[in-house]
């Protein structure tokens, strides 16, 4: 009677494993899922944002002017993020996670940002040509469009698929 007992604790022990880990699987994959959308977010975000500054400040001629802390922050940024975008990319090779894909292309964007920054900053005080800077924005939409796009790809068939699991659990 005691092993019999003891044998069906072990069967209900492993059964609640299993269905913790079954229920884990699920919020991860939600999750996954959610962070995945709020990356193609920011990443459309961050288009926009690129081509309106840069459309803007070409249409009403602002001259964009050189501060030392955006220079100091601009000059750590690109010497920073392809560091931390290299070490995300090597995490991302096991976990192979869409967000976090799209989390690398953010912190690339940012390193090309702050390259793009001191560039037309360097130009611009070079030869004079202010609107070097707003170009040189819009010339990065080159890289940023496609990877937008891919995020916003990943967000979709993450979506969807998870549309089914959630009409298929009920």
């Amino acid at each position: 009677m005691g092993i019999s007992r003891g044998v069906a604790l072990t069967r209900g022990a492993r059964l609640e494993v299993v269905t913790i880990a079954w229920m884990a699987a699920g919020m991860v994959a939600r999750l996954e899922a959610r962070t995945t959308q709020i990356s193609a977010v920011l990443l459309v975000l961050l288009c926009a944002y690129v081509v309106l500054s840069s459309v803007a400040g070409l249409a009403l001629r602002i001259i964009p002017s050189a501060s030392i802390p955006g220079i100091a922050i601009s000059a750590i940024a690109l010497v920073a993020m392809p560091l931390l975008a290299r070490a995300k990319h090597r995490v991302n090779r096991i976990l192979d996670s869409p967000s976090l894909r799209a989390d690398i292309a953010e912190t690339v964007s940012c390193a090309y940002l702050a390259a793009t920054t001191l560039a037309g900053l360097a130009v611009a005080m070079v030869t004079g040509w202010w609107w070097m800077q707003y170009l040189a924005a819009l010339a990065l939409l080159v890289w940023l469009v496609p990877e937008t796009r891919e995020a916003l790809e990943e967000r979709r068939h993450n979506g969807a698929s998870q549309g089914d699991k959630g009409r298929n659990d009920e």
